[in-house]
């Protein structure tokens, strides 16, 4: 992991003051270009150095128990929110041997995934994180010879994939607290474009008495999954013919980029977004997908399946855990399945 350049003040925690946003004058809102030099390309994953990660992991494995978070590659067949390519797998059978092989293929967004940081630029300035342009990522690069021609990698996945996601993770069970609060106090849709207010994420924690420490990964489970389930097939197919979705998530706030900043390595929920989408009805300068990703390269998680978790934090009255996610190895990559399990 990467430390601060030189010259750039930072706190206790190794990193500047939430207010001395932008660093450089100019920049897009709340960035944090230069933080690590203008090569980096793991933003908030710097955070998970491996004195962290270790402390995680002696801190937070004690039973062994281990939890799957992931979605299945095939849970949307037919159609996937955002237009997004379907999982398909094609069996080959291997005659005259008894032995077979498979195909898939898949948009890498269309189950549990980490976004990445050639995903989704602030929108103004048309800069990814750094400052990168899309000449920068469509453009030719270097082949693996060093010669020119080849595809360039710039803010590909496979960064994130050499060390992987690891490290000290809590989950916020909103959609928990919200039924012992009474639905009806805490109105949320998942199929609107419905906020979560900070205090309410913060009332949940203390509620659980969850401790957020500076590195933690966030999760937030919203009850997507339920809400999904709850719905016949032509009711999840008018929803794909509203353009842009609507989805509920995480509010769009200046006090919630300041929490997540001053404690985050990483953020992620059960939803398809995030953030409630479209984002731009809350704040019009500016969304979390272009100051996370691009502002600070911090991973954004989307549709990680969290009841199982939810339902062992409830038993055991923990909601820390250690997580081990391993995005895969796409050099170039865009997104990635987070191939992720929560241990105990």
């Amino acid at each position: 992991m990467a430390p601060p350049a030189p010259g750039i003040k930072v706190n206790a925690d190794g990193v500047p003051d939430f207010d001395a946003l932008p660093l450089r004058e100019g920049d897009p809102p709340y960035s944090a270009w230069g933080l690590y030099g203008a090569d980096d390309e793991l933003g908030t994953l710097n955070r998970l150095t491996d004195e962290r990660v270790a402390a995680a992991a002696q801190g937070e494995i004690r039973t062994g128990k281990r939890i799957s978070l992931n979605w299945p590659l095939d849970a949307q067949p037919g159609r996937a929110f955002f237009q997004r390519a379907t999982f398909r797998q094609e069996m080959m059978a291997k005659a005259p041997l008894a032995v077979n092989d498979d195909v898939w293929t898949f948009n890498s967004q269309v189950s549990t995934q980490w976004d990445g940081l050639r995903h989704f630029a602030y929108q103004g300035a048309r800069r990814f994180y750094g400052g990168r342009t899309q000449k920068d990522i469509h453009g030719q690069g270097r082949d693996e010879d060093g010669k020119e021609g080849g595809k360039g990698t710039v803010l590909g996945i496979h960064a994130w994939a050499e060390q992987g996601i690891i490290g000290r993770a809590i989950l916020i069970d909103y959609h928990g607290w919200r039924e012992s609060q009474g639905v009806a106090a805490k109105p949320f849709d998942s199929f609107a474009t419905s906020p979560i207010p900070l205090e309410d994420l913060k009332a949940c924690l203390a509620a659980q008495g969850t401790e957020v420490k500076f590195g933690d990964i966030l999760f937030v489970r919203t009850g997507f999954h339920l809400a999904r389930s709850g719905k016949n097939p032509a009711e999840i197919w008018d929803h794909h013919e509203k353009v842009p979705h609507p989805f509920g998530g995480v509010q769009q706030s200046e006090e919630m980029l300041r929490w997540i900043w001053s404690s985050f390595a990483a953020v992620a929920g059960d939803h398809p977004t995030f953030e409630c989408w479209p984002p731009w009805t809350q704040v019009k300068e500016w969304s979390l997908h272009e100051v996370l990703l691009s502002g600070w390269g911090c991973p954004i998680g989307e549709l990680f399946d969290l009841e199982a978790l939810a339902a062992h934090c409830r038993a055991s009255k923990r909601w820390s855990f250690f997580l081990s996610s391993e995005p895969c190895y796409v050099p170039g990559g865009v997104a990635s399945p987070a191939n992720a399990v929560a241990i105990f």
